[in-house]
């Protein structure tokens, strides 16, 4: 049984192809790192403007209130 010699033409089409799929792989691989962790600051922001919110509502509240609807709203995504 012969085997079949594959011909240049063939080579550059694979090396191609697996070129492009590396390619697919590290967009994805960036993709997911270039996702943002929430920071103390951030998380100390929001609670402040939903400090100025429950205050200017005239709504009592606490510090660690607000604090945990901060963590919580932007852990969530919703900034």
């Amino acid at each position: 049984m012969a085997t079949k010699k594959a011909t240049p033409a063939a080579e550059k089409t694979t090396v191609k192809k697996t070129t492009e799929k590396a390619a697919v792989k590290s967009t994805k691989t960036t993709k997911t790192a270039t996702k943002k962790a929430v920071t103390e600051a951030d998380i100390r922001a929001k609670a402040e403007e939903i400090y100025q919110a429950r205050v200017a509502a005239g709504v009592e509240g606490t510090p660690e209130g607000d604090w945990l609807a901060a963590e919580k709203a932007l852990k969530a995504g919703k900034k």
